[in-house]
């Protein structure tokens, strides 16, 4: 007799066939005249090691509990289908949540992707995030609009500018606001790659210890502060921070000013290397196996 067991539900029901099926059965009688110490010394075996590799998983959490109106459960050009199918790719756990984010919540989650709020986060929310960084956890903040993200930035030590960056090089098809970002900084999410694209992007400012610029604009780069829609005397220009990494207590985080990055239409070359090397350097290079899509 040959059996291939290919799911751990299969051990179980070998283990049953050894031990509960009566002998007077047909298949409990050709099962009691194999030797049943082996089969069930493996069988456990078998078990354990599949308990051991499904618990080394990689526990990603999407927040979609904010107003958020691009989902990783929808496939359309700004949705993030395609970002999560990235992290799946790694055999990490999916999952989403629509509620209030909690130290329960958050409890066997390793990171935390937070994208395109379009509601704030409470105090207690803000303090549950910061928690879990301290903690060990990773997160990933993407913004389309900044307001909400103001406490929660600012907590981090990040700070974010009053309007969206326009360049004058490595311009998209001729609108200043979506463009080529060159200027990388040495870090293990821009491993195979010189640039990434960038589709209204908000400037991100380092403001404390622990936290660095890892991408910029060209120092030609502008923003409209009286928003008349034209560069004149009383609007900034300088080379702008487009994106931070920072670290707390166990845990790391990185900000980017645009969530439009990881969106199905513009995951693809370099902003896909981007997506890739983000979801290993969240989870700190672990290879987890095969994800179950949940909600929470």
């Amino acid at each position: 007799m040959t059996t291939i067991l290919k799911r751990n539900k299969d051990v179980k029901h070998l283990v049953y066939l050894l031990y509960c099926l009566p002998v007077s059965s047909p298949e409990g009688a050709a099962m009691s005249r194999l030797p049943k110490a082996p089969i069930l010394f493996f069988s456990l075996l078998f078990l354990f090691f599949s308990a051991v590799h499904a618990h080394a998983r990689t526990a990603v959490l999407f927040d979609q509990g904010h107003g958020q109106r691009f989902l990783i459960e929808r496939g359309g050009d700004l949705d993030l289908s395609l970002l999560a199918g990235t992290f799946r790719d790694l055999d990490h756990e999916v999952s989403t949540t629509s509620k209030p984010i909690t130290g329960k919540i958050l409890d066997g989650i390793d990171v935390l992707m937070i994208s395109g709020a379009f509601q704030p986060y409470t105090p207690e929310e803000i303090e549950a995030v910061t928690r879990f960084i301290e903690r060990g956890g990773a997160v990933c903040i993407t913004l389309h609009i900044a307001p909400p993200l103001f406490g929660l930035l600012n907590r981090l030590g990040v700070e974010h500018s009053n309007g969206v960056i326009r360049e004058e090089e490595g311009v998209i098809n001729g609108d200043p606001i979506n463009f080529r970002v060159t200027r990388l900084e040495s870090h293990p999410l821009f491993q195979g790659m010189a640039q990434f694209s960038l589709y209204g992007v908000w400037a991100l400012l380092d403001a404390r210890a622990g936290v660095r610029s890892i991408a910029r604009t060209s120092p030609s780069a502008w923003i409209d502060l009286n928003g008349n829609g034209r560069f004149d005397q009383g609007d900034a220009r300088q080379s702008f921070t487009v994106a931070v990494a920072g670290e707390a207590g166990k845990g790391r985080f990185v900000v980017f000013g645009d969530d439009a990055v990881f969106q199905n239409k513009f995951l693809k070359g370099d902003n896909l290397i981007l997506a890739r090397n983000l979801a290993a350097w969240l989870a700190g290079g672990r290879q987890p196996s095969p994800p179950k899509n949940l909600v929470r």
